[in-house]
Parts: structure tokens; sequence; C-alpha cells
């Protein structure tokens, strides 16, 4: 090998090794798992779920006398009583991760999970 070609390698080997280390020490801490609470398209509470240090309940009303009660835990919320009549956000039980919302669409509200992960799952590859 003659001294230009050791030279290209050897940078090239530099450029390597720099793009494998930017790779490695990018990796960024997740974000807490923050539940938001919105009903009639405002947001009426942003509950950091990992900071929660004992487990409480609220009741939400829709203004027509709808109602919901939330009860939120340490990295989990859910609903746990209502009085709409399908009862569906109640039955979906608690949520930890932004996967699927819970959603009482007669009462129009909406929580979901926003950070908390970054990882890829199976459905984005």
């Amino acid at each position: 090998m003659n001294k230009n070609t050791k030279i290209i390698l050897a940078l090239l080997g530099a450029a390597v090794v720099a793009s494998a280390l930017a790779v490695f020490l990018k990796q960024e801490r997740p974000e807490a798992p923050v539940a938001v609470i919105t009903q009639h398209g405002q947001v009426l509470q942003k509950i950091e779920l990992d900071k929660v240090s004992a487990p409480y309940s609220f009741v939400l009303s829709d203004g027509a006398g709808g109602t919901n009660t939330v009860q939120v835990e340490r990295g989990r919320i859910r609903i746990s009583q209502a009085n709409c009549p399908d009862q569906v956000c109640v039955d979906q039980g608690a949520i930890s991760d932004g996967t699927v919302p819970i959603v009482c669409l007669p009462h129009q509200l909406i929580i979901e999970i926003t950070g908390g992960g970054g990882g890829l799952d199976a459905a984005t590859g």
C-alpha cells in the first residue's frame, strides 16, 4: 500500500468511528409520560404520571349532566365510573402509554398519554 492509500483508509476509519459514536451518544432520555385530558376540544389537565406519589381520583363534568370519574395512579390513568350509556370508557381500563387513548364520546372526553416512549413498535418497524 502506498502512503496515500493508508491516509485515505485512516480517514475513512476515523469517520466510521466518529459516526458510530455520534449515534450511540445521541441516545436521548425518553420524555416522562404525561396524561393529557381534553374535553370539548380544550385541554383541562396535564398529569405527569411518573410523579404521582399516591393514587387519587376526581370527577369531570361535561356541563350537561355527564360525569366521568378519573382515577390516577403512578404510571397509569383510567376512567373508573361514568354515567354515559355505553360505558366503553370504563370498560377500556387503565392506560400507561400512548398506544390507545381513552375516549368517552358522549361526554366529548379524551385522555391520551404523550411521552414515555420513543422506541419503535411492531407497527412502525
